[in-house]
């Protein structure tokens, strides 16, 4: 069935870290099906079909054991600037959410949620379950992550690059927010927070997993130059961005006061020194590679690497990369159902590709 698809295929070996030893595991990458340009997000239908979003606004519908890529209909407009546009996908039954750039008068846009039924190649019955309240003509830092969990939807939102936004107590920016699967806001978790807020103080969150055996939902954002971070996060707690951070401004100077702890504000539980600029995450519980098993896989968009971190109890201990500059920026990461690790490439040229031992 391999033979079918119209790909890219190398075998290369990297070095893993392993109970203090270094070991070669030999490794095969394919391309599954054409070029996708600038794909974002990526979420399972069923063991072999996947949709995958393209920030350009288009979803598709792809099969990674024929490669055969199909357009899905209907999908909402989107606000395709800079870093805005189609973002995350995640999908239950036939019930699909989708996070989003979403256009707004006078040229600006929201961070938005978006729900509807795949039927065939195409959505119906959509409807918007959330648009963030904070309006603005930039195209940074949207967020837009969405893990589905028990009965809610966990939905990132960044600070749009206008970082006083962050601990703007009435604003739906710079935080995680936590909503029912009919699109009520869940009551908010700090005081005087707008409801459905359940962390903030971030700045750009674009990877976010819960842990397969503790249910803790996991978070990594982005920081300036340098300072990004992981955060496993705990129901009212401010992560502290921009009065705290680990990073530096682009220009060299201080974030604020130069603060990288203050009272009142969460931790990091990991931090970056220098920014890998860290996009998709996603927890490794599979056989195929067991040297990964019960640690975390992040992909980097300035390194274009994949890094895994091994877990001392509960906790990030070590981290490797383990892969290093073969497909591009690493936009997404998933662990397909059979252990093979999905990859999408953001790239011009870019797409979705299998890493797998077979």
């Amino acid at each position: 069935m391999r033979k079918a698809i119209k790909n890219i295929m190398f075998i290369l070996f990297f070095l893993f870290f392993n109970n203090a030893v270094y070991s070669n595991i030999e490794v095969k990458i394919e391309r599954i099906g054409p070029p996708i340009a600038h794909p974002w997000g990526i979420s399972p239908i069923n063991g072999t079909q996947y949709l995958v979003t393209a920030r350009s606004g288009d979803l598709f519908k792809v099969d990674i054991g024929t490669g055969r890529h199909q357009p899905i209909a209907n999908v909402p407009a989107v606000f395709a600037k800079r870093q805005g546009g189609l973002l995350d996908v995640a999908i239950e039954d036939s019930t699909v959410y989708l996070c989003y750039s979403r256009p707004m008068p006078g040229g600006k846009a929201a961070t938005a949620l978006y729900q509807a039924e795949l039927t065939g190649n195409a959505l119906q019955g959509g409807k918007v379950l959330f648009t963030s309240n904070f309006l603005s003509t930039s195209g940074h830092h949207f967020g837009c992550r969405i893990v589905l969990a028990d009965d809610f939807i966990y939905l990132s939102l960044g600070d749009r690059g206008e970082r006083e936004t962050a601990q703007d107590n009435a604003l739906y920016s710079g935080a995680v927010i936590r909503l029912g699967k009919d699109g009520s806001l869940a009551p908010a978790s700090g005081d005087n927070w707008p409801k459905g807020v359940t962390t903030k103080g971030h700045r750009n969150p674009q990877g976010m997993a819960r842990h397969p055996r503790t249910g803790a939902i996991w978070l990594h954002e982005h920081g300036p130059k340098g300072g990004d971070e992981i955060n496993i996060l705990q129901a009212g707690a401010n992560y502290g961005w921009p009065i705290v951070s680990h990073g530096r401004e682009y220009y060299g100077g201080k974030v604020g006061q130069g603060l990288t702890r203050a009272k009142g504000f969460a931790d990091p539980v990991w931090v970056w020194i220098p920014s890998i600029a860290p996009s998709g995450m996603a927890f490794y519980d599979k056989d195929m590679f067991p040297e990964l098993k019960g640690g975390l896989l992040v992909g980097s968009l300035k390194f274009r690497s994949l890094y895994h971190l091994r877990l001392k109890g509960e906790m990030p201990a070590t981290e490797q990369v383990i892969l290093k500059q073969k497909i591009g920026r690493i936009r997404d990461v998933m662990v397909a159902e059979d252990g093979a690790i999905l990859l999408l490439s953001d790239e011009v040229a870019g797409g979705l590709y299998r890493l797998s031992r077979d």
